[in-house]
């Protein structure tokens, strides 16, 4: 197959067009490179070519990037020398778009080269602007709903094809660190404003072409080929360029905390690079771009975060054999937080929506959360005044369950009462058709015992939404013993829809989510009763990588929710329930210090809610031990408190497929997102080593770190979890 082709015009411009065959966006594969890199070298050395355009065939885009499956496989590629085969492969795509840059110019003068222009009809990521880079202008349509950036760092790598180099020196390091860093995405007028492209217009290949035709020697030289450049904002060890540095170096860490390589890797790479000539700057980048990809978090963030993240999206788990399921009316019941937030989600999807609660102004109030939303949106200039009215008359709010007849989906989201659940459940039968699907949106209760109030249980499933439901990616869908693969086919099909990330998991208490969360929060609020230092506890976790150490998302998640979950698991379980942490959390609930609701938990809050500090009320009553653990046996506590539990659902059949556990871990409580997910983890410190340390700390601590006989066995064989149960063995047995 051919991505790239090449047509020449009479007027002697070149045209290269990348057009990917069987993608919606083009990708860059190494055959990709090859191609382009010979027609480049045709279009050199023919002398009736007088310049070049390098364009996309596809409408609306210009790449989304680098084959992330070949950058996956880069390093088993590379074979017996791994780190020599990378360095090789990647300066060898240095030295194309050096080529590119250079365009057949002597290297002495600077003259006699080839104009090279891209013309970006959209998207344009990742490698998909770094070519762009290389060339000699970036002329790009305006197109508001395009995104260009360079978003590397968020999948654990950094731009390693020369846009690390080339934006430093085009911007600075202080102007390229959103860019870099943070992957900041721009539509075109803001990206022309920041410096990434130079032009944008209606026709953007009509404005290339007259560019290409008239440029000069001196339009085609880069800045830092030319004599006399200096980098913008200073070089490192010029005034300005230090501070810079020394600030930004402060940023990185403060940030990252160390634990995400990619970062740290990135910043070495424009520090060193910024203090060489441009072409040794690229070697610099080249290597500092290997010593990630030989990183094992690198690649287990590709693993999870891209791969196995687009899998599940794609229908990895979806039934076979069940004909598309998209939904055209859902009801949602239940007006509040997440029902509000259900049904602003499903109508930006462009689904006719009916929110349902038990009064009318409640129900109004549901909806109202999609109308400021909406006028939030139009403020900012995100969504037209047309677009938010369209939206909000989807959305019908009512106290009618007549309204819900002709729904063809129902996401029940009251109460978490399984008398309430089961009340309207039997209200919604009354009025909908054999064929509707009845999810509850439930984060502890059992499906299969909520399914009892069905009258058809084969329709019923879960849907755990996670809160604020427009701002997480992550659905987690449950099926109960009955449950049918319609339902799971219907469930998948709507978190398509939706535009967020499924797993599909069995029933059982808490599901898969909550089931490693909680015990990471318990953990966290045990040592505070064993003295140990909240501080510690919290940066420790922190350090981690962690979104929230356990104490502040306790105080997210409110005092008294834990205090009822609590309640419920003790009733649930009896003798087997562990109520170590009950003693501090029903003091904290009769106290009042309900969490950040009520600007007083584990943290003390000013009256706009912003946390002042750890409380000196909770430190009072827990005084804080005189000697202090080791950090690396608090964090090993913390993490793995989460990933045996993980262990232990796949060994009990609730997680059906390992892919699910690591990519539901980040979506859907931001494990470690550097470490690719608990069982990527698991597998980066080595089944036999997670073996012994699970006795060490069930030695020390308790039998809740006992090892599970699945993870026993992996380390007695020495195995790993994606090298057991890849894609196709997907049982724990």
């Amino acid at each position: 197959m051919t991505d790239f082709t090449m047509q020449k015009d009479a007027d002697g411009v070149a045209v290269i067009s990348w057009d990917v065959p069987g993608k919606s966006i083009n990708v860059l594969s190494m055959e990709g490179l090859d191609q382009l890199n010979a027609l480049v070298d045709d279009a050199l050395v023919d002398e009736a070519v007088k310049g070049i355009i390098i364009t996309s065939g596809k409408a609306g885009s210009f790449a989304g990037g680098m084959d992330l499956n070949v950058i996956a496989k880069m390093k088993e590629m590379a074979g017996d020398q791994p780190e020599k085969g990378l360095f090789d492969g990647i300066m060898g795509m240095h030295a194309a778009l050096r080529k590119i840059e250079r365009a057949g110019m002597d290297p002495k003068t600077n003259k006699g080269g080839k104009p090279i222009a891209a013309v970006l009809p959209g998207t344009a990521l990742g490698i998909g602007l770094e070519i762009p880079l290389a060339c000699h202008r970036i002329f790009a349509a305006d197109n508001p709903k395009a995104k260009i950036g360079l978003p590397e760092i968020m999948v654990g790598i950094f731009p390693g094809a020369g846009g690390t180099t080339r934006l430093v020196r085009k911007l600075g390091a202080m102007a390229a660190s959103p860019f870099l860093l943070e992957g900041k995405l721009s539509e075109p007028k803001k990206a022309k404003a920041a410096g990434l492209i130079d032009d944008v217009s209606d026709d953007p290949m009509a404005a290339a072409r007259d560019w290409v035709l008239n440029a000069k020697d001196a339009d085609i030289v880069k800045p830092w080929d030319a004599k006399g450049y200096k980098m913008p904002g200073g070089e490192p060890y010029h005034p300005a360029g230090f501070m810079t540095f020394v600030g930004a170096s402060a940023m990185v860490n403060g940030k990252t905390k160390g634990v995400f390589p990619a970062a740290k890797a990135l910043l070495s790479a424009v520090y060193e690079g910024a203090q060489v000539p441009f072409d040794a700057a690229l070697r610099v980048e080249a290597r500092w771009f290997v010593n990630v990809l030989m990183n094992p978090s690198s690649s287990n963030m590709i693993r999870s975060l891209f791969i196995n993240k687009e899998a599940l999206e794609k229908g990895a788990v979806r039934p076979a054999g069940i004909e598309d399921q998209s939904v055209k009316k859902v009801g949602v019941l239940g007006a509040g937080m997440m029902g509000a937030g259900i049904a602003l989600v499903s109508a930006q999807a462009g689904i006719e929506v009916v929110l349902l609660d038990r009064d009318q102004s409640a129900a109004d109030k549901g909806k109202a959360y999609s109308e400021a939303y909406t006028a939030k949106g139009v403020s900012r200039k995100k969504i037209t005044q047309d677009k938010a009215d369209a939206l909000l008359a989807r959305i019908t709010a009512t106290t009618d369950y007549a309204a819900l007849s002709d729904c063809d989906l129902i996401i029940e989201a009251v109460f978490e009462d399984p008398k309430i659940k089961a009340e309207v459940t039997a209200q919604v039968d009354a009025v909908t058709g054999a064929d509707c699907i009845f999810a509850t949106n439930t984060s502890t209760l059992p499906i299969t015992d909520l399914a009892q109030a069905s009258k058809n249980k084969e329709n019923f499933i879960g849907i755990h939404f996670f809160s604020p439901v427009e701002k997480m990616l992550l659905v987690e869908i449950i099926k109960g013993k009955e449950t049918g693969d319609r339902a799971v086919a219907k469930a998948l099909d709507y978190v398509r829809q939706i535009k967020k990330t499924p797993i599909v998991v069995n029933d059982a208490r808490f599901f898969y989510a909550n089931r490693c969360i909680i015990p990471y929060i318990n953990e966290g609020i045990r040592m505070v009763t064993e003295g140990v230092a909240p501080a510690l506890i919290e940066n420790a976790a922190k350090m981690l990588g962690m979104p929230l150490g356990p104490l502040q998302l306790t105080d997210e998640t409110s005092i008294d929710l834990g205090a009822k979950i609590a309640r419920a698991t003790k009733a649930a379980m009896g003798a087997d329930y562990d109520d170590a942490c009950d003693e501090i959390i029903f003091w904290m609930e009769a106290e009042g210090r309900l969490g950040r609701k009520a600007n007083a938990g584990f943290y003390d809050y000013d009256d706009k809610g912003k946390r002042q500090g750890l409380s000196e009320t909770v430190a009072a009553k827990y005084p804080q031990s005189k000697e202090q653990p080791d950090l690396i046996d608090v964090q090993h506590r913390l993490l793995f408190a989460q990933s045996l539990e993980a262990v232990r659902a796949l060994e009990e059949g609730v997680l059906m497929d390992i892919r699910e556990g690591d990519v539901g871990a980040i979506l859907g409580w931001g494990f470690a997102p550097w470490s690719g997910g608990p069982l990527s983890w698991l597998d980066m410190i080595g089944s036999p080593y997670a073996a012994a340390r699970c006795d060490e700390l069930t030695d020390a601590f308790g039998p809740r770190f006992a090892c599970p006989a699945l993870l026993r066995e992996m380390g007695d064989k020495n195995q790993s979890f994606y090298g057991r149960f890849g894609t196709d063995k997907k049982d724990a047995a």
